[in-house]
């Protein structure tokens, strides 16, 4: 990989007629991962997160509590700010579509779309989904027995007068672009998803509304309100300064664009595959090169619900972090989400046992007695012993260590970079798997016991502690506190000019390296529940 290579990747930006909860901590901390495992290998990263403060929705509910629009928006964009530093978060930009130099440039993006006539005003009838802000045609109103597809409230019939975006003169564009590029939308089954939904036929879509004020005024027609998706879409382009390619912010920024991932939740999908790079096409703008749309926290069997008492929102994961630590709920985001076309359940049992199995009886529990066993026997300092030809196993054709890990960590970044984050942590973890095995398989605790075993007890305990480093620089993008703490123990911190793939080649630790006891994740106790 490239070390200058740039790497561009977004969260949506989030609504704020809502608090944090699960689902932005996930997308979020999803994007956090990749954004520091791309960092490891040397890429010149922007990951970008933000809010989306427009539309009737936040306008309807600063009238219900007496305030206005832009002090609700500044409240909430707060507390989503706030949980950027919450999480230990490394986004590099967070914006808001209240800012000067989103809402100038979502203006320019629109006169554009008007000169060409790709943008004209016309008069909307048919349904529109209140809670979504989405407009539906009669066809698939019908489909969804004239409900939200995502709420299950009733449709409302509107007419209205609007501007609109002729999507529908861009069909044979998507389906050409869609039919060369099938990993644009992951996973694979909503790719699928929204080819069968194009193959319906597109229909224009309205790009203005005219019944609520809070929003970007139509340039030249004030009293049209920009509608709040495609004024939230432009924030991609919008942070980089691509409307405008002469300012300064697209001299800075524009070389990260197109994105490598646009990571959304699959309720928001049309608007990301569909909309979004129509409205690229007109502008002539290059296509981002894939819209990941990850699946839903369920919680206990059902939906989150407040009504329910199952929701999991900020204080509930502040508790999560008092009793397991950030870098678990790290670990659990990454390695058990609704990553796939699944649904994910979160029970506190699970997330314990996760916990319990995969930090505190394998990783913390490998470092842990690794460097117990090297602080008895050789006074805590790395022992001296050639381990570049030692076999990982006793069993027959087992592989040298030196190569095992190159594969792995080879394997590791590749799954990193291919969003597949549960395969890294677990490729990753598949190291420090083979050194329990090979303490098992030769107990270099009961070889001591013969001082003429010692040279082999170096050897094994060299590979040992070699094994756990390669493991915790891999793990790094996951878990970045709780490694440092395992890679400064150990007397191998990871330099910044290292790259993954280098720092995580075997031999980096010399004899004579100070190794310290180290036990990442300590045993807690069970939840009641």
């Amino acid at each position: 990989m490239s070390r200058s290579l740039p790497a561009y990747i977004t969260t949506p930006i989030y609504y704020v007629n809502d608090r944090p909860h699960i689902g932005h901590a996930y997308t979020t901390t999803l994007c956090d991962v990749w954004a520091r495992a791309m960092r490891l290998d040397g890429r010149d990263v922007f990951f970008l997160t933000g809010t989306d403060e427009h539309g009737l929705k936040v306008e309807k509910s600063a009238k219900e509590r007496g305030i206005t629009p832009q002090a609700l928006a500044d409240e909430n964009s707060a507390e989503f700010r706030k949980v950027m530093g919450l999480f230990g978060l490394t986004n590099d930009d967070f914006i808001r579509t209240t800012e000067p130099r989103h809402e100038s440039q979502v203006k320019q993006f629109v006169e554009k779309l008007l000169a060409s006539g790709d943008i004209y005003l016309g008069e909307f009838v048919g349904w529109y989904d209140e809670g979504q802000e989405e407009y539906i045609t009669d066809t698939r109103a019908k489909e969804l027995d004239y409900k939200s597809a995502i709420s299950g409230k009733p449709l409302v019939r509107a007419t209205e007068k609007n501007y609109y975006f002729r999507l529908s003169a861009y069909q044979a564009r998507l389906e050409a672009f869609f039919a060369a590029n099938p990993r644009f939308v992951r996973p694979a089954g909503r790719f699928n998803e929204v080819l069968g939904r194009v193959r319906e036929g597109l229909q224009d879509v309205p790009v203005t509304r005219t019944n609520f004020t809070w929003g970007i005024g139509m340039p030249n027609a004030p009293e049209h309100v920009i509608y709040v998706w495609i004024d939230a879409l432009f924030n991609y382009a919008t942070a980089l300064g691509l409307a405008d390619g002469s300012s300064a912010l697209a001299k800075d920024r524009a070389r990260f664009w197109p994105p490598e991932y646009h990571v959304i939740g699959k309720e928001i999908l049309w608007f990301h595959a569909v909309i979004w790079p129509a409205l690229l096409m007109a502008c002539d703008i290059a296509m981002p090169k894939c819209v990941y749309a990850h699946s839903f926290w369920i919680s206990n069997g059902q939906k989150m619900s407040k009504s329910l008492g199952n929701f999991i929102d900020l204080p509930t994961i502040e508790s999560y972090f008092a009793k397991y630590g950030l870098d678990a709920w790290r670990w659990y985001m990454a390695t058990q989400g609704p990553i796939g076309t699944q649904d994910a359940d979160f029970s506190p049992k699970h997330f314990h046992e996760v916990y319990t199995a995969n930090l505190v009886n394998t990783f913390a529990n490998c470092a842990s007695r690794t460097s117990s066993m090297i602080e008895k026997y050789f006074a805590g300092a790395m022992p001296t012993a050639d381990t570049s030809s030692m076999p990982t196993s006793n069993a027959s054709g087992a592989p040298i260590w030196s190569a095992f890990t190159a594969h792995s960590a080879s394997k590791t970044l590749q799954h990193y970079a291919d969003f597949e984050l549960a395969e890294a942590a677990d490729t990753a973890l598949s190291i420090v798997r083979s050194v329990d095995l090979l303490i098992n398989e030769t107990a270099p605790f009961k070889l001591a016991k013969d001082p003429a075993n010692l040279p082999r007890v170096a050897q094994i305990l060299a590979a040992c502690a070699e094994g756990v480093r390669v493991a915790a620089v891999l793990l790094t993008p996951i878990m970045p506190t709780k490694c440092a703490e395992v890679l400064a123990a150990y007397g191998s911190p990871i330099e910044a000019s290292d790259g993954m793939l280098a720092a995580a080649r075997w031999g980096g630790l010399k004899a004579g390296t100070p190794i310290a006891k180290c036990a990442p994740f300590m045993r807690v106790d069970a939840p009641t529940t």
